[in-house]
């Protein structure tokens, strides 16, 4: 039979014996891989790793005669078209991961020189006096108040629990849940004055009650609406908020204890969980609490409070000086901003979620990307926004409200607590935190519009930048830390002129 074959057959047939002994050989290939992988993913055995071993061989046999096959000097070394990294058209398409590691190398080399050069030049300036002093010893009548503090959401639970069972009217629990909030953040305002605190317990409670009082208006807000949807007769009026809220009204006291202690601001009768609590992660968050606030209170000491004792009055002296004391001021300042958002927002919020096993921690947004004042207050405090966005700007709407009334009446919501945030453990009442928020509203404006002409986001956010480390900071934190600084220079120089002085106030 081999003798009668043409040599056309023997041609066809040797390549057809080689085109399947070809497409035996990758079939075999295929189904090496395939078992090799299958194998070393459950069991590893000897035998797929060897075979394995040598398919990669001889791929990378085959991937190195391409690629002498590609870079012969025949081949062309241009076939598309291609734009270079940082052109602008290409500049947002990259990776920019070594670029962003060498500003971080940069960063520290050179503030590590600028902390070197400073400890050289002027010494260690760390005063404890500043944040402890002999008030602390007499400020227990300020630990007493933060004590007292749950006796007022106590006092909301109680109406709540009345109300809900029909024991007084509905004006009544609105009459009663005013004289509470008002008086929760009234008392520990007459005990911070009438005790002369220290800055840092003055600085600790204010804020502290601030947050009760901001969690009590939601408590009381969120109940009057559940209680008004359980009482509504006709349920077609609210068919959405049925979807997407729990309808069922009752006075939980267990829900009210979890959210005073929560990370949030907005009260509702259950919150996301997550499944177990990671203490070792927890640990190492609170290291790093601990070392960055201590280097926040460095900065403070070794470089703003120098700045500022060295310095005039910003409104008193030339123009040209005070540009140069906000500039000098406004990288620390703002090192300080950045850490005490880092420590708070970020570490310590995150430590109570997790002890707490709290599942939505959205605490802030990408607000370092922000293109406006407008979205920068939308993003980097997200407990706050929802707790305007709930308790005062969508009511306002509901209301028939202009959308700029209610963002304005919402911004002065917000200066009326920054003032008392920072006047009252200050004792002094210049309006320089109401007008600085106040001023706002104008930014949002004047940014929104030149986001609007410019129509780029690099722009929009730069133009942020500007506004808020460079001119908005530093001119906010100069009022009150040359205030500051004056008036523990006077304690000095009277203990200096009396040093009996020291021996009362040790006494007392």
């Amino acid at each position: 039979m081999a003798a009668l074959e043409s040599p056309e057959d023997k041609i066809a047939a040797t390549e057809t014996t080689s085109s399947s002994t070809s497409d035996r050989n990758y079939s075999i290939r295929r189904r090496t891989t395939v078992t090799d992988s299958d194998s070393t993913g459950r069991m590893g055995s000897e035998e797929g790793l060897k075979s394995s071993g040598k398919a990669c061989d001889k791929v990378n046999n085959e991937n190195r005669s391409h690629m002498i096959f590609n870079y012969r000097p025949s081949m062309p070394a241009h076939s598309c078209v291609r734009e270079s990294p940082l052109s602008s058209d290409a500049i947002f398409k990259q990776s920019h991961a070594g670029l962003f590691n060498l500003c971080i190398v940069v960063l520290v080399a050179v503030n590590s020189r600028l902390i070197i050069e400073n400890l050289i030049k002027y010494g260690w300036l760390i005063n404890s006096g500043f944040w402890f002093s002999s008030k602390s010893l007499r400020d227990w009548p300020l630990f007493m108040c933060c004590l007292s503090l749950p006796a007022f959401p106590l006092a909301a639970y109680l109406v709540e629990k009345l109300a809900y069972r029909n024991c007084i009217s509905e004006h009544v629990v609105v009459f009663l849940h005013i004289i509470i909030t008002t008086a929760s953040l009234l008392y520990p305002v007459l005990v911070i004055l009438r005790c002369d605190s220290a800055l840092i317990s003055g600085g600790t409670l204010m804020p502290f009650a601030c947050i009760v009082w901001l969690k009590l208006v939601s408590f009381a807000h969120t109940s009057f609406d559940m209680r008004a949807i359980a009482k509504s007769i006709d349920k077609e009026n609210a068919p959405f908020i049925s979807l997407n809220a729990d309808n069922s009204y009752d006075a939980n006291f267990k829900s009210l204890v979890y959210f005073m202690v929560a990370p949030t601001l907005c009260y509702q009768s259950s919150y996301p969980h997550n499944a177990s609590i990671r203490k070792g992660w927890v640990v190492r968050q609170f290291v790093k609490l601990v070392i960055f606030t201590g280097f926040m209170g460095f900065i403070i000491e070794q470089y703003i409070n120098p700045i500022v004792q060295n310095s005039q009055h910003p409104l008193k002296g030339n123009l040209l000086y005070a540009i140069e004391r906000v500039l000098k001021l406004s990288v620390p300042n703002l090192y300080v901003w950045l850490c005490m958002f880092y420590c708070f927002f970020h570490l310590w919020l995150n430590i109570l979620a997790e002890l707490l096993r709290f599942g939505d921690r959205e605490f802030y947004k990408d607000w370092w990307n922000a293109r406006t004042v407008e979205e920068y207050w939308r993003m980097w405090n997200m407990p706050v926004h929802k707790w305007m966005v709930r308790h005062i700007y969508s009511p306002c709407l509901r209301n028939k409200i202009p959308k700029g009334v209610a963002l304005l009446i919402s911004f002065l919501v917000s200066a009326v607590f920054h003032e008392l945030c920072i006047a009252v453990p200050c004792h002094m009442f210049r309006l320089w935190a109401f007008i600085g928020i106040m001023f706002q509203v104008p930014l949002v404006v004047i940014t929104k519009f030149l986001q609007n002409k410019f129509q780029s986001s690099m722009v929009g956010n730069m133009i942020f930048w500007l506004f808020f480390s460079i001119l908005g900071q530093p001119m906010c934190a100069v009022p009150f830390l040359m205030y500051s600084a004056r008036e523990i220079d006077t304690v000095l120089l009277s203990l200096e002129m009396d040093p009996s002085g020291l021996i009362f106030m040790y006494l007392n």
